[in-house]
Order: C-alpha cells, then structure tokens, then sequence
C-alpha cells in the first residue's frame, strides 16, 4: 500500500508540472487546476506546496500557481555538455555521413568555445581540434553562431569579450568592429561563417542551437575552402537542418535567419576604443 501512495503522489506532481506547463505565464488558480485535473483540492494542495518548496512551482500576487525557477534549473541539468552530446550524437553522425564533411558540436565557455563532440567521415582528412579542446569563440564558426544569438547589442558584447584577438592568419578578424559585422550577418543568414581564419585552406559554417530565448551550443561543419562555394554552403545548411531536427527533444530548436537585425551603429560610435583594440 505505502508504494502504491507513493507513485500517486509523484503521479499527482507529474500532471500539475505538465498542466501549468501548459498555462504559461498566467498560470492556475488551485480550483481551476484541481478542476481540470480531476484531483482533489486539498490534496492537490498538499503536491503544490511540496513543488513550491522546492522552487518546481511559486505563486504570483494574485496566488496563481505555475512553473518556478526549479524547472529550468532540471533543463539546464538536462541540458549539460554530457547530456547535450549524447541527445545530438546521432544526429551529427547522420550528418557527417550525408555531408561527408568534419562536424563538430560546441558549448560557450566564457570567452572560449568548447568542442564536446567530433566526427570525422571516413578518408577525411583530420583536423586540429579534438573533444574538450578550447578555442577563442570569436575565431570560430561555433563561437560566432552561439555568440550571435547571445548578444544583440554592440555594448554588451564588447564587454564579454575584453581579450585581444590572435591573428591566425592573414584573413583572421581581429577587431570587434569587424566582428560585429559577422555576427550580425549570421543572425541575418541563420548560419556563421569562418573563412581560411583559423587554419589556411579550411573554412567552417556552424548553426545554434537554442532553448527558447536561450542558446546553449552550436554545431559546426568544416571542410576545405576551394569548396565551399554558395551552393555548397546551402546544400551544407539544409543538410544540418534535416539531420539534426528530427533528433532534437522538445523545446530545442535550430537556428533560423533573422531578417533586419540590429547593428547597433550607435554603440559603436559610442565606444571607438572597444571596436578596435
């Protein structure tokens, strides 16, 4: 008998947490909730106030009840670099295969991206970067693509990103002006690019990977550059869209062009300094 308590209870928690999920913002009063669920008042007090203790449900001034900042503490968990790879490994090995291109999968850390997961298609040649291997994110296709989606004005950006940048190669953007401008084309095309910066005869287009407002990683496709001519970049494109779509849990999205974004043109006239260290 004390079992069967037990998973009605958790049962009980299980279809508030997925009602007032649906709710939103404006959440449940508790008559209305019990109502739609069935479940008796008192008790369904009981669960909420078990959720609320432990931050999975508050209350607004109005006592309302929905979702509380627990929840997005479980999907960040969820949602980790370990956690993270194992959902999109998959994917990126359909995609590697169909491509037959070097993928890649990567998290911002700081000013640095974090490679958390690789695959290199058969009788290609390899690359440099290997897991857990960290690169100044503004270098890279990956860092640019989560970098574009995190940051939507010239002030802000500048300010997570005081390191000078290493010139790699002759064609490496070293300056937060030019960089800007990367950015911002990315958010308008729905893909990054990095041309022959890094490595000579090797460029890269990456894509986010976003959680509602928020982005949590990226996924990157590199190859040699003598190829990756607009056709190319489009085929590459649709191909990361089709692969790792269908392996993308609820509530993860891919990256998509954002017509008219913001170049925050008066925020670099504001700060001459901090675009051209």
């Amino acid at each position: 008998m004390a079992q069967q308590r037990v998973i009605g209870s958790v049962d009980k928690a299980l279809l508030a947490l997925e009602r007032l999920g649906e709710a939103g913002a404006a959440g449940r009063a508790l008559a209305r909730l019990a109502a739609e669920l069935g479940l008796n008042k008192g008790s369904l007090h009981h669960t909420l106030s078990a959720l609320r203790h432990h931050g999975f449900v508050e209350q607004d001034n109005n006592g309302n009840y929905r979702l509380g900042h627990g929840i997005l503490a479980l999907a960040d968990s969820y949602l980790r670099d370990e956690s993270l790879r194992s959902i999109i490994h998959d994917g990126l090995s359909t995609l590697c295969l169909r491509i037959n291109e070097i993928c890649h999968l990567g998290v911002l850390i700081g000013e640095d991206i974090v490679y958390i997961d690789k695959i290199v298609p058969n009788g290609a040649i390899n690359t440099w970067s290997t897991v857990g291997w960290r690169n100044p994110a503004l270098t890279t296709a990956l860092g640019r693509a989560i970098i574009s989606q995190k940051y939507v004005d010239f002030q802000s950006f500048c300010q997570q990103f005081p390191t000078p940048i290493v010139k790699r190669t002759a064609r490496t953007r070293s300056t937060l002006n030019s960089l800007w401008q990367e950015l911002m084309d990315a958010r308008e095309r729905g893909f990054s690019r990095e041309e022959q910066e890094y490595v000579l005869g090797t460029s890269c287009l990456a894509v986010a990977i976003l959680r509602g407002p928020k982005v949590i990683g990226a996924i990157s496709m590199t190859g040699p550059s003598e190829r990756m001519d607009a056709r190319r970049e489009q085929f590459l494109v649709r191909a990361l869209h089709d692969s790792i779509g269908p392996h993308l849990p609820p509530g993860l999205v891919l990256q998509r062009p954002v017509k008219k974004a913001s170049r925050g043109a008066k925020a670099q006239k504001r700060s001459p300094s901090r675009v051209t260290r």
